[in-house]
C-alpha cells in the first residue's frame, strides 16, 4: 500500500515555524534560507524600483539571478522609474524580469480617461496594481518584499515571515533595518541610486500621488498627501487588507 501523504502545514503554521526558526539571521540569510527553505515553496521578489528597492534586488542577485522579480508597472510611474527598472534589472543581470500590467480590457472599463486616481485612490490602486499583481502571484507559495519596521507604524511590529491569508506567505528580509543599515549598505556596495532621491523623493510611487518630501517630514508622508492614505493596498496584515483608519485586530 502507497502512504498516506503528510498533509502540509498551513500558511500560518509555516509562519511561525519559519519566524522561529530565521529570528536571529541576518537579513542577507534570511533571504538565502527562504529560497531554499521547503516552507516558503516558490517564491517571487516583489520589486518597485523605487527609493531603495535596489538594496533587496542586489542581495537576490548575489544568490540567485534566476529568482522571478515582478514589477508592476501601472502606467502612471515616473519616467525616470521606468528608466531606472531598466537599466538596475540589466546591471545586475535578473533572469526573470516579469513586468506586469493591468489588462486592457479592465482599463477601458474603470479608468478610461485615466483620472480615477483624482476620485478614488484606493480604486485607482486596486485597479492598476492589486489585482495586476493578485494574477501575477497566483503560481506563487510567497513572495519577498522591502518592508522596514521603521518605515511607519504598522510596520512596527513586522516578522521576517508573515501571513497573507490562507493562500501565500511573505518574507521581509530587511524587516529589522534601520533607515542607517539601509543607506550604509547602498554606499558599501556602490549601488545606483533612484535619481528621484535627490530630488526630495525618500518614497517613490507613482506620479500623479506623489510629491517631495521637506526635511524633517515623514519619508513616506509625500505619498497620497493629505488623504489619509498610507499603502497602496498590496499588504495585508492578519491575513487581510487595512484601509487607513482601520485596526488589523
Amino acid at each position: 500500500m502507497r502512504p498516506e501523504p503528510v498533509p502540509f502545514p498551513p500558511v500560518a503554521a509555516r509562519v511561525a515555524a519559519l519566524n522561529a526558526r530565521y529570528r536571529h539571521h541576518s537579513a542577507i540569510e534570511v533571504l538565502g534560507q527562504a529560497l531554499a527553505d521547503s516552507d516558503t515553496g516558490r517564491v517571487a521578489l516583489v520589486s518597485s524600483f523605487g527609493a531603495d528597492s535596489v538594496v533587496l534586488l542586489h542581495m537576490v542577485a548575489r544568490i540567485d539571478r534566476s529568482v522571478p522579480v515582478l514589477f508592476v508597472d501601472t502606467e502612471m510611474l515616473f519616467a525616470e522609474t521606468l528608466a531606472y527598472q531598466r537599466e538596475v534589472a540589466d546591471w545586475l543581470g535578473l533572469r526573470d524580469m516579469r513586468v506586469i500590467r493591468a489588462s486592457r480590457t479592465a482599463l477601458a472599463a474603470h479608468d478610461a480617461d485615466g483620472l480615477l486616481h483624482r476620485s478614488d485612490p484606493d480604486a485607482c490602486c486596486a485597479l492598476r496594481k492589486v489585482a495586476p499583481l493578485e494574477h501575477a502571484l497566483a503560481p506563487f507559495d510567497a513572495w519577498i518584499t522591502g518592508r522596514k519596521r521603521f518605515q511607519n507604524g504598522s510596520r512596527a511590529a513586522l516578522d521576517f515571515f508573515e501571513a497573507e491569508g490562507a493562500a501565500r506567505l511573505k518574507i521581509n528580509p530587511l524587516a529589522h533595518w534601520r533607515a542607517q543599515d539601509v543607506a550604509d549598505y547602498m554606499v558599501n556596495n556602490r549601488l545606483p541610486r533612484h535619481p528621484l532621491v535627490a530630488r526630495g523623493y525618500p518614497s517613490i510611487g507613482c506620479a500623479p500621488c506623489t510629491s517631495p518630501v521637506a526635511e524633517g517630514e515623514d519619508p513616506r508622508a509625500g505619498r497620497w498627501r493629505g488623504s489619509g492614505k498610507t499603502e497602496c493596498g498590496i499588504h495585508f496584515e492578519n491575513g487581510r487588507l487595512v484601509r487607513p483608519g482601520q485596526s488589523a485586530a
